[in-house]
């Protein structure tokens, strides 16, 4: 598969903990699935979580848009609003960067 890591693109990387309330099962499947719905939208080229190894609710997401428009199509899916809405998982912090231009 092609991630496209070497193109433009909008790179986010987000750390999610799923909640003390909730069974880390639950949670672990629903990361799964947000992960596997992720990877089908278009202009997503990598959609990855990463779990920490001693912390099993704390997890790093990877993610790999082409442009803006395909970032905020992710947002406005109804799979991602779906995700946010079950309140399983908290959003400690994220970061939005792009690829480092090469100089000319």
């Amino acid at each position: 598969m092609d991630y496209k890591l070497d193109q433009a693109g909008i790179f986010i990387t987000a750390e999610i903990h799923i909640k003390d309330d909730v069974p880390l099962a639950q949670g672990l499947a629903a990361i799964r699935q947000f992960c596997a719905d992720m990877n089908s939208e278009p202009g997503c080229s990598l959609a990855m979580a990463t779990q920490h190894k001693t912390h099993p609710k704390q997890f790093v997401f990877w993610e790999r848009y082409d442009d803006q428009a395909a970032f905020d199509a992710h947002f406005a899916a109804p799979h991602t609003q779906a995700f946010i809405k079950a309140g399983l998982t908290e959003l400690k912090q994220a970061f939005d960067y792009q690829r480092l231009a090469t100089e000319e």
